[in-house]
């Protein structure tokens, strides 16, 4: 099975910085797209930061020039640095990939499907 953890999240006060970071295990062909989402309390899930394969970006305009989304391909991770935080920022962080499944007893690439981490708590209060 694929598997999504994440790391890196905790409390920090405002205008302080964090580093998320994701890390796909299992059996994986290869990895599409990984993003970051976040959902507040009382607020719907939101795209945060996304990253293809080939390494092009996109934001929330909420987060344009304080957030970098980066991956290390040869190890299936994703982070998302996070700098002049906000307490908007507060929220439970989830990393989302795109994964192409590797056959069972083989290196053939299986089915694709859709995995997300089980969530972190970014809180951003003094």
């Amino acid at each position: 099975q694929v598997q999504l953890v994440e790391s890196g999240g905790g409390l920090v006060q405002p205008g302080g910085s964090l580093r998320l970071s994701c890390a796909a295990s299992g059996s994986i062909f290869s990895i599409n797209t990984m993003d970051w989402y976040r959902q507040a309390p009382g607020k719907q899930r939101e795209l945060v930061a996304g990253i293809t394969t080939g390494g092009t970006t996109n934001y929330a305009d909420s987060v344009k020039g304080r957030f970098t989304i980066s991956r290390d391909n040869a190890k299936n991770t994703v982070f998302l640095q996070m700098n002049s935080l906000k307490p908007e920022d507060t929220a439970v962080y989830y990393c989302y990939a795109d994964i192409t499944k590797r056959t069972p007893f083989s290196m053939t690439p299986g089915s694709r499907v859709d995995y997300w981490g089980q969530g972190i708590p970014v809180t951003v209060s003094s």
